[in-house]
């Protein structure tokens, strides 16, 4: 029986020095196991300047993993690159300190999807902290149009509906993944959750540092995908980035993607809702106190 293949894209850069190798290591050895055996693994590395190089030629020499070496723009625009290389029938991106923790995972992903002709699958994620300990991100996908529904990590991808779209948007450098999920869910795309926690990644140190850079991604993001939609102003964009309140008009279209489910779309929108606004009232009231 035909069994299609999937592509995992990994960019890397100078892990060696970051002391990510032993990590990058575990990421090989969890995708040998993997009980899906047609797997292609793409290393597309920004011209490491340490032994990363070494250590990436042991393992292709090995067969674990292609790879290619050239500078890129960041991690998206090599992601892009290992997009046009791939081979596979399915995509999905792992970082060097990122892996599948359930070895039957792939397997029970491609599965479904192949059974429900599916252009992407999502699944739940274990999300490791800086100070080491761990959470589980469960998918919201009725919060697409308010915040990442999902880990980039935690989707698999049928290549060909990803060719139709463009891959991802490279000049966001932090949250391409959030632009790409909202255009995937603008073009219609097919997609199912799978409930099965197959995979762990990691948030870096440097994460927090982002914040304001992230805002402001998220801000054109908004006023590249929703200007079509609605004509949103700098205040409602605003409000949308930092405490997710969506304009009625634009609200009501949104719930459009959701047939049969608008009643759960407009409860989880109203629930992210009041979350958000709680906590950036707290935060500004924090800040009123230390001053």
């Amino acid at each position: 029986m035909y069994e299609p293949e999937i592509s995992i894209i990994t960019p890397t850069y100078n892990i060696v020095d970051a002391g990510k190798a032993d990590d990058f290591m575990v990421l090989i050895a969890m995708l040998q196991r993997q009980t899906y055996p047609y797997i292609e693994h793409i290393v597309v590395d920004n011209a490491s300047t340490d032994e990363t190089i070494t250590l990436l030629k042991d393992y292709k020499n090995s067969g674990y993993i292609s790879f290619y070496s050239a500078p890129d723009n960041g991690k998206y625009d090599a992601i892009n690159k290992g997009l046009l290389r791939a081979k596979g029938k399915y995509v999905a991106f792992l970082s060097c300190d990122d892996f599948y923790h359930d070895i039957t995972g792939l397997y029970d992903v491609v599965n479904l999807m192949e059974a429900n002709d599916a252009d992407f699958c999502y699944f739940p994620a274990y999300c490791v902290m800086p100070d080491g300990g761990a959470i589980l991100f469960n998918p919201s996908i009725y919060n697409v149009f308010q915040v990442m529904p999902f880990s980039h990590q935690a989707v698999v991808f049928k290549r060909e509906s990803l060719e139709k779209l463009g891959y991802f948007d490279s000049k966001f450098r932090l949250f391409a993944d959030y632009d790409l999920i909202i255009r995937v869910m603008l073009s219609g795309l097919h997609g199912i959750q799978f409930d099965g926690n197959i995979v762990t990644y990691k948030i870096g140190e440097q994460a927090g540092k982002y914040g304001t850079q992230i805002a402001a991604e998220c801000a054109h993001i908004y006023h590249k995908n929703f200007r079509a939609l609605y004509p949103l102003n700098e205040n409602e964009i605003d409000r949308m980035v930092t405490i997710s309140e969506i304009p009625k008009p634009l609200l009501d279209t949104f719930a459009q993607f959701f047939p049969g489910d608008e009643e759960i779309f407009y409860e989880r929108y109203e629930q992210m809702y009041n979350m958000r606004l709680q906590a950036e009232e707290t935060r500004r009231a924090q800040e009123r106190n230390s001053r």
